[in-house]
């Protein structure tokens, strides 16, 4: 690797080494004021002068007291929020104004930072960054699309001579599901939105790993993939089922979620300094920045980049095949 090459790999393992920290990031929700806050307002449905409703009800609607005449109306439950969102939010900001008045820096909350509502929208801004991801990654896989399939040159079975572009393709469709999910949950924040966001944003980053394997170690034939995504994607698996229907554990989804993405970027900056490939840099700014954690913000226009790198690299995977064919 060039001098070049090695600094930015440098670069790429201090901003990871920030990742890294952010395990213990969510310091707010592990206060016990707040979290004595928020199990009295679940058993009370109240904080200070404050009521709320919703606390009088189960999870899926129906009194704590088991009156089925009661129950609450199916978009009364979607319009509001529920009762434990409502005792987060409400304790949280409770706790934020103590905070403030005694000129403590803000702490983060079940992973997030203190925000504000409007209306029925949990999180406004994060939702709609998060739509606009959705947006840039449609517009990045059919760029890619249509670039693979009708301006490349294609074999005379008509398959596109990339050997990758099935797996993008994959990549892309996850990417949709992931940002649309997110868009649900910072709209409406409840456990199944919670639990949908959180699995397809696992199911992405588990792709993605796999994806990058397979392109910087350059495994091509069918077997040697699935042997290098089988076990993979049996991990995956098996933690979206653990945080689903046995413990939704957000101190090891963080983790999981943090080794993937540090295991992959490592991986892409090695390989694109190590192989010159002549779209690293826009690898080495997709890394680098994700790396300080810009997540939502930054995300919308290191699609663009992100994309461009999937087609460049297309085109210059066949090109070198070509040359090698005359």
């Amino acid at each position: 690797m060039s001098p070049t090459g090695a600094a930015r790999c440098l670069v790429f393992l201090a901003g990871l080494g920030f990742l890294v920290g952010l395990l213990d990031a969510s310091a707010g929700d592990v206060d016990p004021l707040y979290r004595s806050c928020v199990e009295e307002c679940e058993k009370s449905g109240r904080i200070g002068d404050l009521t709320f409703r919703h606390c009088y009800f189960s999870s899926d609607g129906f009194p704590s007291d088991g009156s089925w005449y009661t129950q609450e109306p199916l978009y009364i439950r979607w319009k509001q929020h529920n009762c434990k969102s409502d005792c987060r939010y409400h304790c949280m900001r409770h706790r934020e104004d103590e905070r403030k008045a005694l000129s403590l820096e803000p702490v983060k909350y079940h992973g997030k930072w203190p925000f504000i509502r409007v209306s029925v929208f949990q999180e406004p801004v994060s939702a709609i960054l998060s739509a606009l991801n959705l947006i840039m990654q449609f517009n990045g896989w059919l760029s890619f699309f249509l670039l693979v399939n009708y301006k490349l040159p294609m074999s005379q079975s008509k398959r596109s001579y990339y050997e990758y572009s099935g797996l993008w393709h994959i990549y892309g469709l996850l990417a949709m599901n992931a940002w649309f999910w997110s868009a649900i949950f910072h709209s409406r924040d409840i456990d199944l939105t919670e639990k949908l966001d959180y699995s397809a944003a696992v199911a992405l980053l588990g792709f993605s790993l796999v994806l990058c394997i397979l392109r910087t170690f350059s495994v091509r034939d069918e077997a040697s993939r699935v042997m290098v995504a089988a076990p993979l994607l049996a991990f995956v698996t098996t933690h979206i089922l653990y945080l689903n229907f046995y413990d939704f554990d957000y101190g090891l989804n963080m983790k999981v979620c943090v080794g993937m993405g540090v295991t992959q970027i490592l991986l892409w900056a090695v390989w694109a300094g190590a192989t010159r490939h002549p779209s690293r840099f826009k690898l080495w700014a997709v890394g680098y920045v994700d790396a300080h954690a810009l997540w939502h913000a930054t995300t919308v226009p290191l699609t663009h980049l992100w994309w461009g790198f999937a087609k460049d690299d297309a085109e210059f995977r066949i090109s070198s095949l070509l040359k090698k064919a005359k």
